[in-house]
């Protein structure tokens, strides 16, 4: 099926695309990163605690509530994508189905954050279903929205970082908000509430600046693909492929300690009290490492960029498992290096995955960022997910228990060598993968000329 464009309408939008984005407008669009980022760290790490320690659910019930949670989570992500990449209204493709999820995905928030004391398990899995449709619905046309806006090379890695650092914002304030407030009640206004609020109020405010401030991108379809020949057209899409592979293990890599970190301070280190700073100030490392990410970027082409950053973290990591109990200063050093290389993980790769989307373009005609950021949010899910079904079992393998007043030396030498050395290892594998990575500025290029040309 051919898509038919006005030639002096698709020339406007072609200048206004190319020309570079003025700062104020990419703010405005990378806004709402921040109560979107705010919704991650809650469901994983709060929301089960909460209802188990505070509401009284068991433990199981909450378990088997989060894994539906998931299973949809993951089933939505393909469909979301496709349909992101179908709906074309007169009001923007990626502009409106963002918009239509923000009531969704903030009502469901603030309802699942401050549930009523006697809250049962439906609550917790009918407002998680809710939920999960509504930020996939939001992040998916949110992020091809941002590869969009930008055609040239270095121009996407200028607004992802932006987006990107303000996602680390929202995360900071994920993690210090319901700790500043506290949530062992469920009376009241306790910590988890007020980031409900604040995501309900935030959300539909900087989702709205984001729309009514920010370009719909040019689209540069020639044609529809069905969805056999998509998927044909994705699986012979080189780079894609090795990029979603290396940004898979590199997940595993960040996903493992960051499943591990409280447990690694406060039974390997002996220093509980540290955790929730230690984490704080590790993201916030992050944030400055996003600039940093785009400078090197420029310096040495972000594929590049990208693989310094996880070897000189793989050097970071090393000592880890060597020091000595109560090493706070040391693991404090650690953490800000390795916070600060986060950055680069999180600004450099999905302006790449912009670039690997124009080989599709290029190749079959229709742009589908839609269905190329559902698949990144796929691999995402399931290198956080395999993190866990890896190391939790293999832990307990060796003797290591959470719960025990004192560890084994085996087990607490594991959740070490775990904590570091395993991701040290999936990071040399991607690292391996990314090197000669082909699509560079010079090939994009070329690329775009092809796109912007036919």
């Amino acid at each position: 099926m051919t898509v038919h464009r006005d030639p002096a309408s698709t020339a406007r939008d072609a200048s206004a695309t190319t020309a570079k984005l003025p700062l104020p407008r990419i703010i405005a669009y990378a806004l709402p990163a921040i109560p979107l980022a705010a919704l991650t760290l809650p469901l994983y790490v709060l929301v089960p605690t909460f209802y188990t320690e505070t509401l009284g659910l068991s433990l199981a019930s909450v378990g088997f509530a989060l894994l539906l949670v998931r299973i949809f989570d993951a089933v939505n992500d393909p469909l979301i994508g496709w349909a992101a990449d179908r709906f074309r209204p007169s009001f923007g493709r990626r502009r409106a189905l963002f918009a239509l999820s923000l009531p969704l995905t903030a009502i469901s928030a603030f309802m699942l954050f401050w549930p009523p004391a006697d809250a049962s398990t439906l609550w917790l899995v009918a407002w998680g279903l809710l939920l999960s449709l509504g930020y996939t619905s939001a992040l998916i046309p949110f992020s091809a929205w941002g590869a969009e806006l930008a055609t040239d090379y270095h121009g996407r890695s200028r607004i992802t970082g932006w987006r990107e650092g303000l996602t680390l914002v929202g995360t900071l304030i994920a993690i210090a908000l319901p700790f500043a407030i506290g949530f062992e009640q469920a009376d009241g206004v306790h910590g988890l509430a007020a980031l409900g609020i604040a995501v309900l109020v935030a959300l539909p405010l900087f989702g709205a600046a984001a729309i009514f401030m920010t370009p719909e991108p040019v689209e540069h379809s020639r044609t529809r693909v069905d969805l056999r020949s998509g998927l044909g057209h994705l699986a012979r899409n080189r780079p894609f492929m090795r990029l979603i592979a290396a940004f898979f293990l590199n997940g595993l890599a960040n996903g493992i300690p960051a499943t591990l970190f409280l447990y690694f301070v406060s039974e390997r280190l002996g220093l509980p009290d540290a955790r929730g700073p230690l984490l704080f100030f590790y993201f916030l490392c992050a944030i400055a490492g996003v600039p940093l990410a785009t400078w090197a970027a420029r310096r040495v082409g972000k594929h590049r960029a990208w693989c310094y950053a996880m070897l000189a973290a793989c050097l970071a990591f090393a000592p880890a498992p060597l020091l000595p109990e109560g090493s706070l200063m040391a693991f404090a050093v650690i953490c800000a290096v390795t916070g600060v290389l986060l950055g680069f993980d999180l600004a450099l790769p999905p302006a790449i995955q912009a670039d690997v989307i124009d080989v599709d373009t290029a190749a079959s005609g229709e742009q589908r960022s839609g269905v190329y950021f559902a698949a990144w949010s796929l691999a995402t899910k399931l290198s956080l997910a395999g993190g866990v079904g890896i190391v939790f079992p293999v832990l307990a393998g060796f003797g290591f228990d959470p719960g025990a007043e004192a560890g084994s030396a085996q087990g607490l030498s594991a959740l070490a060598v775990a904590y570091a050395w395993v991701p040290i290892a999936a990071k040399l594998a991607a690292i391996a993968i990314m090197w000669n990575f082909p699509l560079d500025e010079a090939a994009q290029k070329k690329l775009r000329s092809r796109i912007e040309t036919a």
